[in-house]
């Protein structure tokens, strides 16, 4: 077992409102992984994410439960134990890098290492310095490098001890994108490399899809949902994952007919409007759906389509360089939507604001999400 949590942790708005009053924040973090190389912890900010985070590395101290990291036990209040930071051989890098200002990039690298002969420590920043690829800022200080190699020192700094985990803060959104997408790539390489487990906190969707193998949702401090990036992105069980990962278009209070005249389809309906969605096996009422911007697929307005296509006043188009968002409202019920259309594509379509247009709602990309009526959802 690489990770297993079960804790909870109570947050007060002050020591003295402790007693006798209701907690301003409830964590209840509970979750395994028994495989994944890097664990992504993903959710908004205030979500639990950070505070799981610091109860492993022992930070902080949950009021009760256990922490299990590589089978070895950090955290276990019935058994009373509480392994001392220090002692629980892992690698933190925070937000912030919190590197050591009067200490040059080298002696920042070594901190951690002050026990090795001097021979070993030169060794180990050699090697260091070389895999994260810093190679020749070894007697620069902090505030002679940049954001990225800053990064890569802390980074250098966690891995020095030889960590059994390696845990990250945030570690890449104070930096510019370029420098992003370039030490995400040096993070999967060197975790690769040494084969160390990875727990990485984010709340960035598209940092979470290109880094994770497995994904814990959080949201106000509870474990939403975990999976692989593909099933949470492309299934969100509820609407408040579906909201983290991208799904702009979530509705509620629609109905499903199992359509017994379909053997691959049923029929969702909303506001007047029927759609084909994949096939469930039995009606329902009260059910959630989302469907991603993406997935709404403007058409020739001379499409002789019909399956999922509608009939749409275009309000608004914002170009995002590549791509444009789009704001439709249904002409059939006045329901506003949003797609997301490659800028070759829609400009081949010739349309403009105010203009009439066709969208075609993909039927295998509508989601439905749970709600307090749908605890599960069958699929057939």
């Amino acid at each position: 077992m690489i990770l297993e949590i079960d804790i909870e942790k109570n947050y007060y708005e002050s020591k003295k409102l402790k007693k006798n009053k209701n907690p301003s924040f409830n964590l209840k973090s509970k979750f395994s992984i028994d495989s994944g190389s890097i664990i992504v912890l993903f959710g908004r900010s205030g979500s639990g994410k950070t505070s799981t985070l610091g109860c492993i590395a022992g930070l902080l101290d949950p009021d009760n439960g256990k922490i299990i990291v590589n089978n070895e036990i950090y955290y276990d209040s019935d058994k009373n134990i509480n392994m001392p930071p220090q002692e629980r051989n892992l690698g933190y890098v925070f937000q912030n890098y919190a590197l050591f200002p009067h200490l040059t990039v080298k002696e920042n690298i070594e901190y951690g290492i002050k026990h090795l002969s001097e021979e070993e420590k030169e060794r180990r920043v050699s090697d260091l310095l070389t895999l994260t690829q810093i190679e020749g800022l070894e007697n620069r200080y902090p505030d002679q490098i940049s954001g990225g190699q800053k990064q890569r020192v802390a980074l250098a700094r966690a891995l020095a001890p030889s960590p059994k985990i390696l845990l990250l803060d945030e570690p890449f959104s104070a930096l510019d994108m370029i420098s992003r997408m370039r030490l995400r790539e040096s993070l999967r390489s060197i975790q690769k490399e040494l084969k160390i487990p990875v727990v990485f906190v984010t709340h960035s969707f598209e940092e979470a899809f290109v880094m994770a193998e497995k994904v814990v949702t959080f949201h106000n401090g509870r474990i939403q949902q975990i999976g692989t990036p593909e099933e949470i992105f492309y299934n969100p069980i509820n609407t408040n994952v579906a909201q983290l990962v991208g799904y702009i278009n979530i509705f509620s209070n629609a109905e499903i007919d199992y359509n017994e005249n379909s053997p691959d389809f049923s029929i969702l309906e909303y506001l007047g409007i029927k759609m084909l969605i994949k096939k469930f096996n039995k009606s329902m009422n009260e059910v959630s759906f989302g469907i991603r911007p993406e997935n709404i697929k403007l058409i020739d307005i001379n499409s002789e389509k019909t399956e999922n296509v509608f009939e749409c006043i275009i309000k608004d188009v914002v170009n995002e360089g590549s791509t444009s968002l789009v704001y439709l409202e249904v002409i059939q019920n006045g329901l506003r939507l949003m797609s997301k259309t490659q800028n070759d594509k829609f400009k081949k379509l010739n349309y403009t604001v105010g203009e009439k247009c066709k969208i075609e709602l993909l039927k295998d990309k509508i989601t439905i999400l749970m709600t307090q009526s749908v605890k599960k959802i069958d699929l057939t």
